[in-house]
């Protein structure tokens, strides 16, 4: 691992705000960038710090906004709020209720603007900074600028998805003069920003190393001009597949640096993962003693006693907040015993949906499927947690449950439903709002393993970018254009890690349940297998396909909450968040999305 250096965070606070401070007998407002970079080290670890701070917040902050408002993850409260409801911090996504007040969108603006805060400051230094002063070439402090405004591209990118027209354009560090939105035409600004970064990213690219895996390179940068160009229908109402498929093919052919399709997805998220796998085009560096992000992704599914399952001891205690979006509604009870063929699938008639229902979108002979278990080895599979959950990954006692139904046995089923009813009575189909302690399949990205093996699942650092998602970027273009076969082929160069040789030899024909042909309901679900929970469903595949506010899914349709009913299809002015009202507040140049006036 490449370590990130917490006194990157120090310098670059020091950059940032004002007033007096002891460090070394220098106070801060005698500070000028001369203190701080001494050398070609001091530079990379104010860069490592801004790295420190994105990453924290993808893994949590800009997880919440893409996954819990889209088809696949859910934060599932117990029994109308119980417990998990922390004033509907994070049900609003699931629901599509939010608006300009809601916490959650407020504290990710604060989030996002404070990684751009941080690029900019560290560029307008280096811009002024004589190279020879701290032992480099211009050569070198031009690439390093390079790769902060790549990364300040990245952030961007991060922030416009969710805000849309609306943001403004800040590369400055004054603080006497902040920028309100680009401008007061909300597609007009799609457009400012929508070329801004691209621009960024063309002027950059040759500057940039390859193969940095742990740093911005080119074929990330490329990456990220990929995603713009193959949302660009969502962001700018143009559609630029063509141009879109050329560059996934140049990245696929190594032009911008040499990466293959891992054979095992364990080698994609295990230990040291970025050093050994080839997939990884790009990975936010992790380390026990400094950062726990995978943790964070896998903690908010977990039991308070997941650590008996596991036979491990993770950082901190499981949220046992959020789970996979159910596949079966409620007229069967899975707890007692009585089967699935029992209760109703979302994917078959009466409901037929094409998203959500998770676990069943999965084909049954895909290793994914399986329960979560590992050894001393180091070897894993499985990513679910599912029925009965017993110590030491299934061999064991079975595990208590707590909440709604204490000390009784934990049994993940695949439904959510008040099955006790307890707050409310139970319903055929309910809404993340009604769920008990038990309800919903839970999900394991990043590997545990037995304390024995000596194994820190801290020691995977988190992937971002990946190889997979050019060739299935490659793959929706050809079906887009027409071509359902050579899809179908590139998304099985992925697909077949993911079964035995004499499964593969079926499998690769076979559609999921509730598909009939390779078309773009198809490629959505393939999207979202890949990628589940990954932070991006929202993001790049439900609004690019017309499915974030007009796809059906669960319960929206189904059901009413607070006597209200969850639609069938939401109010467009979902597919873009409101500004948060605070910021308005701050910035009278700021304009709201105008959906939410």
């Amino acid at each position: 691992m490449k370590k990130i250096i917490s006194l990157g965070i120090l310098l670059i606070m020091s950059f940032t705000f004002t007033g007096c401070f002891d460090l070394e007998e220098v106070p801060f407002n005698q500070l000028s960038p001369t203190n701080f970079y001494k050398d070609e080290n001091s530079v990379k670890s104010v860069i490592s710090a801004i790295y420190a701070q994105e990453m924290t917040d993808l893994a949590e902050f800009y997880w919440y906004m893409q996954e819990f408002s889209a088809d696949q993850i859910a934060w599932r409260t117990w029994n109308g709020g119980a417990w998990g409801w922390d004033e509907a911090y994070k049900y609003v996504l699931s629901t599509h209720t939010w608006d300009s007040q809601s916490t959650v969108i407020r504290v990710t603006w604060e989030k996002g603007w404070t990684s751009i805060g941080l690029c900019n400051n560290v560029i307008y230094d280096l811009e002024n900074m004589n190279a020879a002063d701290i032992g480099i070439t211009e050569e070198k402090k031009e690439a390093y600028i390079a790769d902060i405004r790549t990364f300040r591209a990245y952030c961007y990118y991060a922030i416009y998805e969710i805000w849309g027209g609306v943001l403004p354009i800040n590369t400055g560090v004054s603080t006497k003069e902040i920028p309100g939105s680009v401008s007061t035409d909300f597609n007009e600004g799609c457009k400012i920003i929508y070329n801004f970064i691209i621009k960024e990213l063309d002027e950059t690219v040759s500057l940039l190393p390859k193969n940095s895996v742990n740093r911005m390179n080119q074929a990330t940068n490329r990456m990220i001009k990929m995603r713009m160009l193959l949302n660009a229908e969502v962001f700018i109402a143009e559609n630029k597949y063509a141009e879109c498929a050329a560059l996934a093919q140049e990245i696929i052919n190594g032009k911008y640096g040499t990466y293959q399709i891992a054979p095992t997805y364990q080698e994609i998220f295990g230990p040291q993962n970025a050093e050994n796998c080839k997939e990884i085009i790009f990975a936010f560096a992790s380390d026990p003693t400094h950062r726990n992000t995978n943790w964070i992704r896998n903690m908010a599914f977990l039991p308070y006693n997941i650590k008996e399952y596991l036979d491990y001891t993770p950082p901190s205690s499981g949220w046992n907040c959020t789970c996979l979006t159910p596949s079966f509604d409620n007229s069967a009870d899975f707890y007692k015993g009585e089967p699935e063929t029992a209760a109703k699938c979302f994917l078959d008639a009466p409901y037929n949906d094409k998203l959500g229902a998770v676990y069943q979108r999965f084909d049954p002979k895909d290793i994914r499927r399986q329960n979560y278990r590992s050894d001393v080895s180091g070897f894993y599979v499985g990513q679910m947690l599912k029925d009965s959950i017993k110590a030491n990954f299934g061999t064991g006692k079975i595990l208590p449950a707590d909440a709604d139904r204490n000390k009784q046995a934990l049994i993940y089923v695949d439904q959510v439903g008040t099955f006790q009813n307890k707050g409310r009575t139970l319903e055929t189909v309910m809404s993340p709002r009604w769920g008990e302690t038990n309800s919903g399949v839970r999900f394991i990205k990043y590997p545990f393993f037995p304390t024995a093996a000596n194994i820190d699942m801290r020691e995977a650092d988190n992937v971002e970018f990946r190889l997979s998602e050019v060739i299935y970027t490659l793959a929706e273009c050809k079906l887009r254009a027409g071509d359902a076969q050579g899809a179908k082929n590139l998304v099985n160069q992925v697909r077949v890690r993911y079964f035995s040789s004499e499964d593969w030899a079926t499998a690769k024909d076979r559609l999921s349940r509730g598909f009939t042909a390779y078309d773009h309901d198809w490629m959505l679900s393939e999207w979202g297998l890949e990628f589940l929970d990954e932070g991006r469903r929202r993001r790049t595949d439900l609004r690019r396909f017309d499915k974030f506010t007009q796809g059906q899914w669960w319960f929206f349709g189904r059901t009413t909450d607070s006597g209200v009913l969850l639609p069938e299809k939401r109010d467009r002015k979902y597919e873009w968040f409101p500004l948060p009202q605070r910021a308005l507040s701050v910035n009278p140049g700021l304009l709201q999305n105008p959906n939410y006036l």
